[in-house]
Parts: structure tokens; sequence; C-alpha cells
């Protein structure tokens, strides 16, 4: 623990959820759902609440959200979020950027994954690339897109099958 967690009044606890802001919510939920196989669990077509408006700084702003985990286990969860007004040029999402993030899931099988989504249509940014000094070496590792140019990271952890 670091000096300043030691002299805080609250602590955080864990981590609810990350949020991907998307320009088509349903072309998300297509790729997100159907082709990586994560699990919907909810839908808010329309948020329009006032206290949205106050989170995000836009007044009036309409939302159209939908949340995944990657199984029924998972208590951490993906929300997407289209504007539906207010809406903004896309950012650059290259991985070398300040301020880009990336998502990393984990895979039992990394080969057999990245066989089956090639043949879905996803694009890859390489092929699987073996780990090989660190604590994750022996693990597969691969980055792909998602419809906006989001990276996600696919990783097999070592002595996973392959």
């Amino acid at each position: 623990m670091n000096q300043s967690q030691t002299d805080q009044s609250w602590s955080l606890t864990e981590m609810h959820h990350i949020g991907l802001t998307v320009s088509d919510i349903e072309r998300s939920i297509t790729f997100y759902r159907d082709t990586l196989g994560l699990e919907l669990v909810g839908r808010r077509p329309s948020v329009t609440a006032d206290y949205v408006g106050q989170q995000t700084g836009y007044d009036g702003v309409e939302l159209n959200v939908a949340s995944f985990r990657v199984n029924a286990n998972s208590r951490q969860s993906i929300e997407m979020v289209q504007y539906m007004n207010h809406v903004g040029e896309a950012s650059d999402p290259a991985t070398n950027r300040a301020g880009s993030t990336h998502l990393c899931l984990l895979v039992d099988d990394l080969r057999a994954s990245v066989k089956d989504l090639d043949a879905r249509g996803v694009r890859f940014k390489s092929d699987p690339v073996e780990i090989t000094s660190g604590p994750n070496q022996g693990g597969l590792v691969i980055y792909l897109l998602d419809p906006d140019g989001y990276t996600l990271e696919m990783f097999q952890p070592p002595g996973a099958a392959d």
C-alpha cells in the first residue's frame, strides 16, 4: 500500500465495468454477442435521465446502451454506449497513442479462436504470437479489431491447450 492510500478515508473495492463508445450499437451487439460470444445482459435503447446529462456533461443527451459479460460467472461487464445526439468524432484507437486502451479477453485455445473468427471476417493485426519472456512466457496473444477499430487482445495463458 502506498502512502496516499493509507491516508485516505475511502478505498476502491473492485472494477465494475469498462465502457466503450461505439458508432453503431446494433453492429457492436452483433459483433460482441454473435461473433465473439459474449453474453448480452442488458439493453437500454433510450437513456435520457437528467443525471446522464450531468455525468457526461452533455445536456439533453440520449444514449443507447448495451451491457455484456464474458460469461455467467463474470462479475465485471462491458458497457457499449452509442450517443444518439451530441455525437463526437471518432478517436484514433492506435495502441501507441497516450490515452488509448484495449480490452484483453482470456481464451482457452487461441489458434482455434483465430481460425473461427478469421472465417467470420474479423480483422487481426497479426498471426498468433508466442510470448517468449516474462510472467506470461509460453502463452499466446493476438490483437484484433472490433467494427469501430477498437483494439481487443485475446490471450491464451501459458499451459492452456493449443
